[in-house]
């Protein structure tokens, strides 16, 4: 059985001789506490973990984009989306959410995939208005206009995963 730690007072009395063998305890170190921050359930340490996810799938996007440019801007548009997508549906059920024993994956998927249908749609008109202004074949504009874009969905993303497809508490 646990009970309650009683108050603390304070890092100076600890070091005359408050506690046994008069030294204060060791407070965790900086990494430590961002490390520990990170892990929590909080809403700004979820919303760094997604734009962490968000950054890495971006990565996995820009790598495959360039890589099927051969196909034609829309195809390799569409393959990089799904590919990245179903990864950041994953990292977000799993890191930045911590729902994988609550959420199954399918379910992640739908829910989350659902919401990048807009992104898709979004992102797909801007390369389109792109490529319709500008006729070059330009990878580097084309990312940019994509990451700028995805940035706004990812944050209607962020909205729906915490907000609106909340999955249950978990039962003690």
């Amino acid at each position: 059985m646990t009970c309650a730690s009683p108050p603390r007072r304070g890092r100076a009395a600890d070091t005359v001789g408050d506690l046994p063998g008069g030294t204060a305890p060791e407070e965790p170190a900086g990494a430590e506490r961002v490390a520990a921050f990170l892990r929590g359930d909080a809403i700004p340490a979820q919303f760094l973990r997604f734009v962490l996810v968000g950054g890495a799938s971006t990565v996995v996007y820009a790598l495959l984009f360039v890589a099927g440019h051969g196909w034609g801007y829309l195809t390799a548009h569409l393959v990089a989306t799904a590919a990245s997508t179903v990864l950041a549906n994953e990292l977000h059920r799993r890191l930045t959410f911590h729902a994988d024993e609550r959420v199954h994956w399918f379910t992640a998927q739908w829910e989350a995939g659902g919401v990048t249908v807009l992104g898709l749609l979004a992102t797909s008109t801007a390369l389109g208005l792109l490529d319709a202004l500008t006729g070059d074949d330009q990878p580097v504009l084309q990312i940019a206009t994509v990451v700028g874009v995805t940035a706004f969905i990812g944050l209607l993303r962020f909205i729906a995963l915490r907000w609106i497809f909340r999955p249950a508490p978990a039962r003690a």
